[in-house]
């Protein structure tokens, strides 16, 4: 039986304790989870000692695969092994393992696989390369994030652990935060509109304006994400009332909230509210940051509004982020993950002359720049999530052509987005607004992520010189 091998190791600067102890906190599995990959999560049992397991479902190709792991040989401190039980392997051991170096200020985390691929020769034959490929793919994202986010909450190292209560969880920027937070020591529960069934979870219903009465006990922070899809369906009149009134509801319900706690030193410290750069409308060339005025159309007023309820939260000496977030790359979903089908496929291109401007963000820097906003006094009101280099359509395009190594040659014409979508199309895909992180950059937030290509190739697994 012939078994192939691969490791992977890359030196953090903190102790081994730390980094091994990142790993046994919940949500380290949702970090460590590649975007570009489709991954359902079954269930889980005991963390990563002996005997805990994990069962979740990943697709290859077309197809969904089962894959079940059980956890052997923990030494604390030091290792834990994933055997696979059940899987699209022929056999899969994975060994974590964390090593002291120069005296125990830093370590080496070091990723060793024992695998074989299915069907024996011919599996081996036609699969190996790509195995090898996939994996260098995946443990380079892995190895960046563990990295990024250990160092990094060195920077807070006097951070107490908090209580967060996050609306808006299941959703896509919901639970990359929720687990980033999670791995950071932190406590958090999650608003849910169903009968509560786990300890985390906490009923509200924002439409009636029904929430829990313990849901914000002990709470430090509250963080409002929550909002139906702007993407979602045509604008009809009762469409664009539900958008309004799920972010206007939602607030204003987490607002009472916070009011009924009678006590000033028992609320919550911080409230960070989304909102959205569609603040601004469409504003052409024009260089806008957070002293920029309101703009025009549906977009803008659904956002003044949203944050106007926001605002009500002040009164009650709590500090208020409004969080104007730009475009959200990620393949997980939103705009990214709409436009990669067609662009693999070589079909995409600009949007009509490509000149309007893109303001944007990686998710791990949207994820970043709400715990920066939490931890830094400096962040308060209107706070733009964009990274400090916006890009023209055409420069978008093109370099999402480039990361995937596509042609981008078929510009669409605004007649056919305006078909397709209506107003929506106006307010969104042709909508111009060239927005700067002014109050991050004042609170000297560290941008993972600066320029397109680099957050590109990392949401991707687009190494530059990979094919």
């Amino acid at each position: 039986m012939s078994f192939s091998t691969f490791t992977r190791s890359i030196r953090i600067a903190r102790p081994a304790a730390e980094v091994f102890a990142w790993h046994e906190r919940p949500g380290a599995f949702e970090r460590l989870a590649p975007p570009w990959q489709k991954l359902q999560l079954i269930s889980r049992s005991g963390g990563i000692r002996d005997g805990a397991t994990v069962s979740l479902r990943t697709k290859i190709g077309p197809l969904w695969v089962r894959w079940d792991v059980e956890h052997r040989d923990y030494l604390e401190g030091v290792q834990f092994r994933d055997v696979q039980q059940r899987g699209p392997f022929a056999h899969w051991e994975h060994l974590h393992r964390v090593d002291p170096v120069e005296d125990g200020r830093a370590c080496v985390l070091t990723d060793a696989i024992t695998y074989q691929l299915p069907f024996g020769v011919l599996g081996r034959w036609f699969g190996g390369a790509l195995a090898r490929r996939e994996l260098t793919r995946l443990f380079d994202y892995r190895h960046a994030i563990t990295r990024a986010d250990i160092e990094g909450a060195a920077r807070h190292i006097a951070v107490r652990p908090m209580t967060f209560l996050v609306a808006g969880s299941s959703g896509l920027v919901g639970r990359s935060l929720t687990a980033f937070l999670q791995t950071q020591g932190h406590t958090v529960f999650r608003l849910v509109r169903r009968a509560t069934s786990t300890a985390d979870e906490v009923f509200w219903n924002p439409a009636t304006g029904e929430i829990s009465p313990q849901a914000l006990r002990g709470v430090d922070v509250v963080v409002n994400l929550a909002g139906e899809n702007i993407a979602e369906g045509r604008w009809t009149e009762e469409r664009k009332t539900a958008l309004r009134s799920s972010r206007i509801d939602s607030t204003r319900t987490l607002v009472k909230a916070m009011a009924a706690i009678k006590s000033e030193r028992l609320r919550p410290f911080v409230f960070i509210s989304a909102s959205a750069t569609g603040f601004y409308g469409s504003r052409g060339d024009e260089q806008l940051d957070e002293q920029s005025a309101v703009g025009g159309g549906f977009l803008a007023g659904v956002c003044a509004d949203w944050e106007r309820e926001a605002l009500a939260a002040e009164e009650l000496g709590v500090r208020v982020v409004r969080l104007r977030t730009g475009v959200v790359l990620t393949p997980a979903g939103g705009a990214l993950a709409k436009l990669l089908p067609v662009f693999t496929a070589g079909l995409g291109g600009p949007l009509g002359c490509g000149k309007r401007w893109m303001s944007w963000i990686s998710l791990e820097d949207l994820v970043g720049a709400i715990y920066h906003a939490v931890l830094d006094w400096r962040c308060y009101g209107p706070v733009n999530a964009v990274a400090p280099q916006p890009v023209t359509n055409a420069e978008f395009t093109a370099t999402l052509a480039r990361v995937l190594h596509r042609p981008a040659m078929l510009p669409v014409p605004p007649c056919a987005l305006r078909l397709a979508l209506g107003e929506m199309a106006d307010e969104t895909l042709l909508s111009s607004a060239r927005v700067y992180p002014g109050r991050l950059q004042e609170a000297v937030y560290r941008f993972r992520h600066e320029n397109v290509e680099a957050a590109l190739r990392s949401s991707l697994g687009r190494a530059a010189s990979a094919p």
